[in-house]
C-alpha cells in the first residue's frame, strides 16, 4: 500500500504541473488560475447538493427498513469528490467530477463494494448485560447500563392546572 501512495504523490503533482503548463500556454495565466477557481466553486456546490440528495436517499431506505449501505459508501465517494474538486489541477476536476456524477458513482460504488469483504470479529454479537439474562428477575426493569425504567406518563396542561387550583 506504501508503494502505491508513494507513486500517487510523485506522479499526480508531476502531471497537473504539466497539466497546467499546457493550459496556461493555451489559454494565458489569469484564465487558467479563473478555471481553476471556477471549477473549486461548482465543485463544491455539486458536492453539497449531491451529498443532500445521497443523505435523502439514506433516510428513504432507512424508513423502509433497508440497510443503506451503497449509499453511504456513495457518499464517502461524495467527500473523496469535494477533496478532489478542491484541489487546484485538472486532472484532479476530472476525476472529482467523474464520482460526482450519479451513475458513474454507482457504478464505481458497486464495483468497490463487491470488493470488499466484511468480516465478524468475536462470532457474532454479545449483550453487555450484568447478569446471565437467564438468571435476571423478570420484574428488574432495569436496562443494561442501569438507568432504564420502563414507565408511563400523563402530560397534563396548565389550564387543567389552574382549573384544580380553582376547585
Amino acid at each position: 500500500m506504501f508503494p502505491i501512495l508513494l507513486l500517487l504523490f510523485i506522479l499526480v503533482p508531476i502531471i497537473e504541473i504539466g497539466l497546467f503548463i499546457q493550459v496556461g500556454g493555451f489559454l494565458g495565466l489569469w484564465p487558467t488560475i479563473a478555471l481553476v477557481l471556477i471549477t473549486a466553486f461548482v465543485g463544491a456546490s455539486l458536492v453539497r447538493s449531491q451529498g443532500l440528495q445521497t443523505l435523502m436517499n439514506v433516510q428513504n431506505r432507512l424508513q423502509q427498513g433497508e440497510l443503506p449501505a451503497q449509499q453511504i459508501f456513495e457518499g464517502v465517494m461524495l467527500a473523496v469528490a469535494g477533496v478532489l474538486l478542491l484541489t487546484p489541477g485538472f486532472m484532479t476536476d476530472a476525476l472529482g467530477m467523474l464520482v460526482l456524477l450519479p451513475a458513474p458513482r454507482a457504478a464505481i460504488a458497486k464495483y468497490l463494494m463487491s470488493k470488499m469483504v466484511v468480516k465478524s470479529v468475536g462470532g457474532g454479537f454479545h449483550g453487555g448485560f450484568d447478569q446471565d439474562p437467564l438468571q435476571r428477575n423478570p420484574f428488574d426493569q432495569r436496562g443494561e447500563n442501569g438507568n432504564t425504567f420502563e414507565g408511563e406518563y400523563e402530560r397534563k396542561d396548565d389550564d387543567d392546572n389552574d382549573r384544580h387550583k380553582l376547585n
